[in-house]
């Protein structure tokens, strides 16, 4: 019965996706990535140049990067082979391998096309290098993770990275334009959804192109629907989001540098948005106490408090009340004024503690429990600060090999101002007596 079938091409008539029957068939036709396939695009003037090396796309899905690796074998003349990570092993490679040396012997080239390339081991990853050096096979990686931490550096040597934006609105529209163009028929969808249906694809034209063949499916004759129903329709798209990959990293990213940045909006918009996608709150929560120490410091010592608080309420009360705790601690860490003066000092006398090895303390204030240490000169001349004037003796306390070091240089902002005057007082009073 299968033959009978496939002589009557009932195979070939058989349902197909809606974003399968719109793949481009050119490479001016893929849309979003300009960069890459305009006219002046990397990969058009490769193949002006008729010199394709081995690439690696790194992107987001639903942006094309399989469909660029296909259009790039036909502009080539490149016989397209196409493995996934996923489901493919060291020996599956080697025949994808063998068979590449036999189409080169009589003069046809491969180009291999490997889907989610970073989940290769490391020992995986390896064996495409003889067969890349050697022009067995032109590689193309696909990858929605950064190429610079999932794969070896040795392949990366040997490779292009291209990376593949997510479609934005326009893009998006331009593929639902062409959808409505293919099924001879406009979206059943106001103005205010249709728009509200790009925002759902969330940068994946494959899922924007899903999105609409349901909304098509759904419809009565006459029926346009408005953003809510859309959203009953298709019951919204989960947004693209993998707490251990490079979304998550992204967002934590946005976060912090939106604190940093004293911009309490985007600071509530980015932990919205990671709260809503299913981060963990206590992971955020440790976020928070970080960045109140790490940009804010002594400008506000009320921040590294009200952040550990923050993360103990959370802890008390869970989802969703102890939610609010993190947005007030998003806020309050924004509006604070900034200062990394004590994070850049912890690095300074890290990186001199790592430099100068053992170094003995100055034995005036070290410790002489026993008589031996007594006639060795151990305390010998310590100044016990609560006796001195304004309770500061200005004693030097570094290693005398070492010498006096200066690490914690407070900016005139927030409480860090009083700090200063402080530190300048001593460093009067540390001159005035003639110590170092």
């Amino acid at each position: 019965m299968a033959d009978l079938f496939t002589a009557a091409g009932l195979e070939r008539e058989a349902p197909r996706p809606l974003a399968d029957r719109l793949r481009p068939r050119k490479l001016d036709e893929v849309v979003g990535q300009e960069h890459l396939t305009g006219p002046d695009g990397v990969l058009t003037r490769m193949l002006e140049a008729r010199s394709l090396g081995s690439l690696v796309f790194w992107g987001p899905p639903g942006t094309g990067k399989t469909t660029v690796a296909r259009l790039l074998a036909h502009e080539t003349d490149l016989h397209f082979e196409q493995v996934s990570a996923i489901f493919t092993g060291v020996a599956d490679l080697k025949k994808v391998f063998d068979a590449a040396r036999g189409r080169r012997a009589i003069g046809k080239g491969t180009l291999l096309f490997v889907d989610e390339i970073h989940r290769f081991n490391k020992a995986q990853q390896d064996s495409f290098l003889p067969v890349m050096e050697d022009g067995t096979v032109t590689l193309v990686g696909a990858t929605t993770e950064n190429p610079s931490f999932e794969l070896n550096a040795a392949l990366l040597s040997r490779a292009r990275v291209l990376v593949f934006r997510a479609l934005d609105e326009a893009a998006i529209e331009r593929l639902l334009v062409r959808a409505e163009t293919l099924e001879g028929k406009a979206l059943p969808l106001g103005d205010e959804a249709r728009a509200a249906l790009a925002r759902m694809a969330d940068g994946d034209g494959r899922a924007a192109l899903t999105l609409a063949e349901e909304v098509w499916r759904a419809a009565r004759p006459g029926e346009v629907f408005d953003t809510d129903e859309l959203q009953e329709i298709v019951q919204r798209r989960a947004p693209i989001y993998d707490k251990s990959e490079d979304g998550h990293y992204n967002l934590i990213s946005a976060l912090h540098k939106s604190i940093r940045g004293s911009d309490p909006d985007a600071a509530l918009y980015y932990l919205a948005r990671m709260i809503d996608a299913g981060e963990n709150p206590l992971f955020l929560a440790r976020r928070l106490v970080r960045m109140a120490a790490e940009d804010i410091g002594n400008a506000d010592p009320q921040a590294l408090v009200i952040a550990t608080a923050a993360k103990d309420a959370y802890d008390f009360l869970g989802t969703p009340e102890g939610e609010l705790m993190l947005a007030q601690t998003a806020v309050y860490l924004a509006t604070a004024p900034k200062s990394n003066a004590v994070y850049t000092a912890w690095k300074k006398a890290l990186a001199v503690a790592k430099e100068g090895g053992s170094l003995v303390p100055p034995k005036h204030i070290l410790n002489a429990p026993t008589k031996l240490m007594k006639n060795e000169g151990y305390g010998g001349g310590y100044r016990y600060d609560h006796d001195e004037p304004d309770a500061f003796s200005g004693q030097d306390y570094f290693p005398e090999k070492l010498g006096r070091q200066t690490f914690y240089d407070p900016p005139d902002r927030g409480f860090e101002r009083e700090i200063r005057k402080r530190l300048d007082y001593w460093a009067r009073l540390r001159a005035e007596r003639g110590e170092r």
